[in-house]
């Protein structure tokens, strides 16, 4: 792969990871982007999806210019947002945020925001915003106390993993299911197919192996 097709992800998510493979699609550098992400006052769960991906990608590109071997590259960010209404649920580190965000959840439609920043060798900056809808059933307070007793919610936003033990709330998903994931794939190939970088050369390669 040439200089100009290299990519770096501004993110150390597994989640992030696996869902690039699942496209065929191997970063050749992660490079996780440690930025604040506390809502500004009155933002909306859209725009700070959007606002964080784009600083993501900034500060990953900041780091980036004093590596020649990374000069130029694509960088792609991505940041995902589980709001109730215009309520912003926190990304759970303590089980009482998990608990909260689960009750509030529970029974109710929520909606799931990620917005994925790319920014070209060239320095153009490509920005998406995607959108889904998930419901949950009543979550029961045993099911509740088992879930946060696995521990899964830890440092996902609303307090579950779609991928997880926390499927089996989700009575309907209107929309991207990577998405809700983590990364909404169809988006992301769509704007790397859109500005250069051959997504599906790997596929090729895999099928000639």
């Amino acid at each position: 792969m040439s200089v100009f097709q290299k990519l770096v992800l501004a993110s150390g998510s597994a989640r992030r990871i696996e869902l690039l493979q699942q496209a065929g699609i191997e970063p050749d550098r992660l490079l996780p982007a440690d930025i604040d992400e506390t809502p500004q006052r009155s933002e909306h769960p859209r725009s700070l999806a959007k606002r964080l991906a784009r600083e993501k990608a900034d500060k990953a590109l900041a780091s980036l210019k004093s590596e020649a071997d990374y000069q130029p590259s694509f960088v792609l960010a991505a940041d995902t947002v589980v709001a109730l209404g215009r309520r912003i649920m926190p990304k759970a580190e303590m089980i009482d945020e998990a608990s909260n965000s689960l009750q509030l959840l529970s029974g109710r439609t929520h909606r799931v925001y990620s917005g994925v920043c790319l920014v070209t060798p060239s320095g153009k900056v490509r920005l998406r915003l995607v959108e889904s809808r998930v419901r949950f059933k009543r979550i029961g307070r045993e099911e509740l106390e088992s879930y946060l007793a696995s521990g899964e919610w830890r440092g996902k936003a609303g307090g579950y993993a779609i991928q997880g033990l926390a499927g089996t709330f989700v009575v309907k998903l209107v929309g991207s299911y990577s998405n809700v994931v983590g990364l909404p794939l169809y988006e992301t190939v769509a704007l790397l197919n859109g500005d250069g970088y051959q997504v599906h050369f790997n596929w090729l390669s895999g099928a000639r192996g």
